[in-house]
């Protein structure tokens, strides 16, 4: 099982699109996955209709160190979730007062022996919740839209959480491998300048473990329209006219490109998501 937690310092960067999407696409290529909705304001958790709702939720999953009896079932087959269920913010106070509540998520993870991959979503915010996530994970995924005030909060929040998070090693959960994704990505002068500044800057300084990733997700409205529609991006985006690459195409890209063990092709997922749709 690999554990991807999604997460950037900065809010409405795209965390819980994509976190859906890829969610979404993975299940679709017939891998079994688990997303976890770690964030206070549920979005990820209404994403998908749901065809099983457990008794209980991310809070279980935190305090208890166990998924039993947390984990629903999206309408997508291979798709289940672990919901939001902390509208109160009180696991931000239980975790940053329980001596291990930073590793207890992790920990709950890997007893799990149902699913290939494990998708996190954070909330946008530095905090202990945001924390446990982030250590949950074996790798990192930040979305980054091209503009300015995002790329500098990736250099200087995002990367700063990561240093601050390192001295976890010792406790057993390292911080994972960061892939930067270039999000929302339009034909303007000034994103292309970004794009291209976040991929020739160099992280010798946070001791390597960080990359800036070859697939650019483009702005399109197909991303709004699908999460309105409640369906995964590539079944409602298969293919399109012009120079911008259809959803279906962007994805598939993405998912060879963060988890290149996968026999993953544009036509397999074609098929299969004909017949789940």
């Amino acid at each position: 099982m690999i554990a991807v937690t999604i997460c950037s310092t900065k809010g409405g960067v795209g965390k819980t699109t994509i976190t859906a999407n890829l969610g979404g696409i993975l299940a679709d290529s017939g891998i079994r996955v688990l997303i976890v909705d770690a964030d206070i304001q549920p979005t990820l958790s209404s994403y998908y209709p749901l065809e099983f709702r457990a008794e209980a939720g991310l809070h279980r999953l935190v305090t208890c160190g166990s998924a039993s009896g947390a984990i629903s079932r999206t309408s997508i087959q291979n798709l289940d979730i672990v919901l939001s269920d902390d509208p109160d913010g009180s696991l931000e106070n239980w975790i940053l007062h329980t001596p291990d509540g930073r590793v207890r998520m992790r920990h709950a993870l890997r007893q799990l022996q149902d699913y290939d991959i494990v998708l996190i979503d954070t909330q946008g915010a530095v905090g202990p919740l945001q924390d446990a996530g982030v250590l949950a994970a074996d790798i990192l995924l930040s979305p980054i839209p091209p503009e300015i005030l995002s790329a500098r909060e990736f250099a200087r929040g995002t990367l700063g959480m990561l240093e601050r998070l390192r001295p976890m090693q010792y406790l057993g959960a390292p911080v994972g491998h960061l892939y930067g994704l270039v999000y929302r990505m339009d034909r303007t002068i000034d994103a292309r300048r970004v794009a291209d500044g976040l991929r020739k800057a160099t992280f010798a300084e946070s001791r390597g473990g960080i990359s800036i990733l070859d697939t650019v997700v483009p702005t399109t409205v197909a991303y709004r329209e699908a999460a309105t529609a409640r369906v995964p991006v590539h079944r409602w985006e298969p293919q399109r006219r012009g120079a911008t690459a259809c959803a279906l195409e962007t994805m598939v890209i993405l998912v060879q490109e963060l988890f290149p063990h996968l026999d993953i092709t544009l036509d397999a997922v074609t098929e299969r998501s004909r017949q789940e749709a």
